[in-house]
């Protein structure tokens, strides 16, 4: 957004100019096809002068929104926050999500849950059936609502005003440029007779209270929704049962899914209703940035940036609105501060003021939040690899439990000439390795014996454990200290450090390592320079996992 574009009303005085220039460069980095931009080119999509642009990408990056890769920016997991922040406060996915998947599993069909956000549709929930013509919607994706189901029934309560501000657009974006999850329109259709058509269907919708997507979005795809409302009556979300024609037509599939989508929908309505009946529970204090980074920074990071960026993340703190005093106090942030926080967010489309306070809108799903939802768990885990590369100048792994073995799912090599070759996919047995004796130690004490039941132990070396008693004590002791080194017993000259990599639940899901050759030092040396290090990476791994998978039900992959 550049400071005073033609389509957006101007600033009011009392806005944060550092947050609106912020916001509009994670925007255009989150718009942009390409995961890597230059401050170049952000200084020209934005508008903004390349020195602002660096001060933001320099606070940005400190802040962990953004990562340098040489000349380049990306955006990180941690940007999720905002969209997990929204989607916390509305409650809905909390409240529907697990009927949803539940439909989803009774009728084999994929099932979506969306809200409006102007005059589109914005996906928070998807509960997909693998198949090879498969919904491939991301959570966060928006759509026009004349071209997917659940439009029309949100358009069934639009205001003439509304209405209008749905036609410019038609009229100004004839390709749907705005929405990159759709396949642009040919422009060769009939404008008139298209938003006729969408009128048609909003006024059905209006009288059958149910909407049918016939191949509206592209070719094969049908979907039929039903509306969701609060218990003051109004429509908050719409449940979709989305289909390919390879299985259905749209009348035969809402005959198959109407009678079970309409008893989904009652559920989610006392789900509501009871979400409702229950007190709110108070706001959690927000973690504010750390006050040295401006000291350290000075002129280069932008301190209302970083507060700005904090209120929007308090705003998910608790379900609902919430009052200007409790956005102060979550953020430890003067009432005047935060104010002018809340009034920038509200002009800028990422929040609403209601008489209770303020609350998020689903525009913050725009920050990025559609494209990190797909990062696999390599993705995330291999720059936190690069950077311990980076520090201790040995290679790096990520592992997971694959049966009686572990599987290498993310690796970064170091840039030596005598270095330890293992390829992402390589297994091992997980006995002989120290990433598998951290995940057996994870595991409850019964299984951990079966596994030691189970296998077979090989001799690699003379070092290796191979008898139950060494394993188990070799397993207790990494249980017990939280990381584990495994001295050539894999291979003469290998050496192995690791430690757990657990999700926001404190469960270890997987392991990370430093491997290195045993002339390098003692295993004293080695565990004292290499584990603090490690156990660092560990914990960012897990942090951004938790992140990415806290609504879209991300797994390892």
């Amino acid at each position: 957004m550049t400071a005073s574009s033609p389509d957006e009303p101007v600033s009011p005085d009392d806005a944060v100019r550092p947050l609106e220039r912020g916001l509009a460069v994670l925007r255009a980095m989150a718009a942009d096809p390409s995961p890597r931009q230059r401050p170049s080119d952000l200084a020209r999509e934005t508008g903004l002068a390349r020195s602002t642009v660096d001060r933001v990408a320099t606070t940005l990056t400190r802040l962990g929104h953004l990562r340098a890769d040489g000349r380049d920016l990306l955006l990180t997991p941690r940007l999720m926050e905002f969209g997990n922040a929204y989607l916390a406060s509305c409650g809905l996915p909390e409240a529907l999500a697990p009927h949803a998947f539940a439909l989803a599993d009774r009728l084999d069909e994929s099932v979506s849950i969306a809200v409006p956000d102007e005059d589109g549709v914005r996906f928070i929930t998807q509960a997909p059936r693998r198949r090879t013509m498969a919904v491939s919607f991301r959570i966060g994706d928006l759509l026009p609502a004349e071209r997917c189901a659940p439009g029309a029934l949100f358009a069934a309560r639009w205001t003439e005003a509304e209405r209008e501000r749905w036609l410019t657009r038609r009229r100004t974006d004839p390709l749907d440029s705005r929405f990159p999850a759709v396949p642009k329109r040919t422009g060769a259709e009939d404008d008139r007779k298209a938003e006729a058509a969408f009128e048609d269907r909003v006024r059905a919708a209006r009288e059958t209270g149910l909407s049918v997507d016939d191949q509206l979005i592209e070719p094969g795809l049908v979907a039929v929704a039903l509306p969701v409302r609060d218990p003051s009556g109004a429509t908050v979300c719409a449940v979709s049962v989305v289909s390919h024609t390879s299985r259905h037509t749209a009348p035969s599939l809402v005959e198959h899914a109407l009678p079970r989508l309409r008893s989904t929908v009652d559920a989610m309505e006392h789900a509501l209703h009871a979400q409702a009946a229950a007190p709110p529970p108070p706001a959690d204090a927000v973690a504010a940035f750390d006050s040295s980074l401006k000291e350290e920074l000075g002129s280069g990071f932008l301190q209302s940036l970083a507060r700005g960026l904090d209120v929007l993340r308090a705003l998910g703190s608790r379900r609902g609105p919430m009052s200007l005093a409790d956005t102060a106090r979550a953020t430890a942030l003067p009432r005047a501060t935060a104010r002018r926080a809340l009034i920038t967010l509200q002009h800028l489309g990422y929040a609403a003021a209601e008489p209770d306070g303020y609350r998020l809108l689903p525009r913050v799903m725009d920050l990025g939040f559609p494209r990190l939802s797909q990062l696999t768990f390599a993705q995330i885990a291999r720059p936190h690899l690069a950077a311990l590369v980076e520090q201790v100048h040995e290679s790096a792994s990520v592992a997971v439990l694959d049966g009686d073995d572990i599987r290498y799912v993310a690796r970064v090599a170091a840039s030596r000439i005598m270095r330890v070759d293992i390829t992402v996919g390589t297994r091992f047995p997980a006995y002989a390795t120290s990433m598998g004796r951290v995940l057996l130690a994870a595991l409850p004490e019964r299984e951990r014996l079966d596994h030691l039941s189970r296998v077979t132990p090989r001799r690699f070396t003379p070092r290796t454990k191979t008898t139950v008693p060494a394993l188990s004590r070799a397993l207790a002791t990494a249980a017990r200290e939280g990381w584990a080194l495994v001295d050539q017993e894999l291979e003469e000259g290998l050496c192995s450090l690791a430690a757990p990599v657990t999700d926001d639940l404190g469960r270890v899901i997987a392991a990370a390592n430093v491997a290195l050759h045993a002339s390098r030092g003692t295993t004293d040396q080695i565990r004292d320079a290499v584990l603090p290090p490690l156990r660092e990476a560990a914990r960012r791994i897990g942090d951004d996992l938790a992140v990415v998978s806290r609504f879209t039900g991300s797994r390892i992959r």
